[in-house]
């Protein structure tokens, strides 16, 4: 078993710039990812990215390659298709590429993993023909797929970007229908003074509205009581506008209400995580170096907190830094004087974040839904079946496990979690940190009996 200074679970841009960082200082690093190129989900595919695909995606996707580049020319294992499905207290990685498991021991461990597109349930969203925004934009990166005819429905700036890219591929949106309320306006204003520090980012937000408007696509502003209609496929999204009830015919709905931290590793290893009222979801509490809970983990980029591509590239510098002092790797010294920079860069993306959250809040139907609302999806257990759970006595996400299956399908827990936390504690009157998430265990990703046999005979 080969044994690390670090080993680094996520090549998205906290993942790369830790291990580009780490491998500076002369530290024995291993960078392991899922997918099969460095980029994470913000920079998928973008080492197979052509020019015409390039223009499409725009700049900020482009810029990954000023990450990705630096990782051909720096000594560290980089293991890619590499699916890790359990970390030990101890150090020890297991992962699989190949139908082969395998593992290894770091002294210190930062996790990378980034965020996962937040559910959406409304009526219908499980449907064929309803997907999330993030999911449309992957197909744009990955295979160089255009969603079209779609209704975008949602709110936030992922929602904005991808109306963007979809018009410049050359098929917009047929609409827009944002749930974001005139309130949110007035909420976010006092945050504006320090969201200026990033001015050309808002700038660049105001031109894709703009660029929206110019292409004469449909905006429905503070929309609400979304319902997808059909049978056995989408067939018409319907909403509240203006005091009207507004009816558009479609056979595509792309959704989006934000992105959550992706906590199934940090779950799996009992680290403690906290309730962020803001961008209502759980993350991991940590340092002001990412360390987390437990000395020998970090965290870095969204898995720890939403804070965008910039801000996780910047914590995967702190977090590299962090974790070498630790290690006796670097002085303490080293350490700050490296990290001052970074710093600077943290605290201007937190002040825009401050100011998005408060512009993008979840609507309250997302996150109570309807009896009727699908929540888990995997078991089709209904928003009204969990309340029910709890006239029986259900206090926590757990509970629903064994009165109705919620939360044990296929996605473990990942899309249904966050709204059956807030089902329950606005039914059981209690605080989300009492409510808590589903308990996650290891194998965290499906492994067949045969890569854990292969285990066997290797001393592992």
């Amino acid at each position: 078993m080969k044994t690390y200074d670090l080993a680094i679970i996520g090549a998205g841009p906290a993942g790369m710039t830790a291990t580009t960082a780490a491998c500076a200082q002369g530290a024995s690093v291993c960078l392991l990812d899922e997918q099969q190129t460095p980029g994470g989900q913000i920079y998928r595919s973008l080492n197979h990215c052509d020019e015409q695909r390039g223009a499409i995606l725009g700049e900020d996707y482009l810029y990954g390659k000023t990450l990705i580049d630096p990782l051909s020319t720096i000594d560290a294992d980089q293991t890619f298709g590499a699916t890790v499905w359990r970390i030990d207290e101890n150090g020890h990685i297991y992962f699989s590429t190949h139908g082969q498991a395998h593992r290894i021991q770091a002294r210190h461990i930062i996790i990378a993993t980034g965020a996962l597109e937040r559910a959406s349930p409304v009526p219908g969203w499980t449907l064929p023909g309803v997907m999330t925004v993030g999911a449309a934009q992957i197909l744009i990166k990955s295979s160089g797929l255009i969603t079209e005819g779609a209704v975008l429905a949602g709110t936030g700036p992922l929602l904005y970007t991808v109306a963007v890219q979809l018009i410049s591929a050359g098929s917009p949106p047929t609409a827009i229908v944002d749930t974001q309320q005139p309130a949110n306006y007035v909420t976010a204003a006092k945050y504006l003074p320090s969201a200026l520090a990033r001015a050309a980012t808002l700038k660049k937000g105001l031109g894709y509205l703009a660029k929206i408007r110019s292409a004469g696509i449909p905006f429905y502003r503070a929309a609400g009581d979304l319902t997808i209609e059909g049978s056995t496929a989408a067939q018409a999204l319907s909403f509240s506008h203006k005091g009207h009830t507004v009816r558009l015919q479609t056979d595509n709905v792309l959704l989006h209400q934000g992105v959550i931290p992706n906590t199934q590793l940090t779950r799996s290893l009992r680290l403690k995580h906290e309730w962020n009222r803001a961008q209502r979801c759980f993350h991991p509490q940590t340092s002001d170096w990412g360390i987390s809970s437990q000395s020998n983990i970090s965290i870095a980029g969204d898995g720890g907190g939403i804070g965008g591509a910039i801000a996780a590239q910047a914590e995967g510098h702190v977090a590299a830094l962090g974790a070498l002092q630790s290690l006796s790797l670097i002085t303490t010294e080293q350490r700050d004087a490296g990290a001052q920079p970074h710093r600077q860069t943290l605290k201007k993306e937190a002040g825009l974040r401050r100011f998005l959250d408060a512009l993008y809040p979840v609507p309250e139907e997302v996150m109570r839904p309807s009896d009727h609302t699908i929540i888990c999806r995997c078991e089709d257990v209904t928003a009204g079946e969990i309340r029910s759970f709890v006239k029986a006595g259900c206090t926590g996400p757990n509970q629903t496990k064994a009165f109705g299956r919620c939360g044990m399908g296929p996605c473990q827990g990942r899309y249904c979690g966050t709204t059956v936390t807030e089902i329950l504690a606005a039914e059981n009157k209690l605080s989300h940190d009492a409510v808590g998430a589903y308990r996650v265990r290891a194998p965290i990703k499906p492994i067949t009996l045969g890569e854990l046999a292969s285990l066997t005979g290797t001393g592992d």
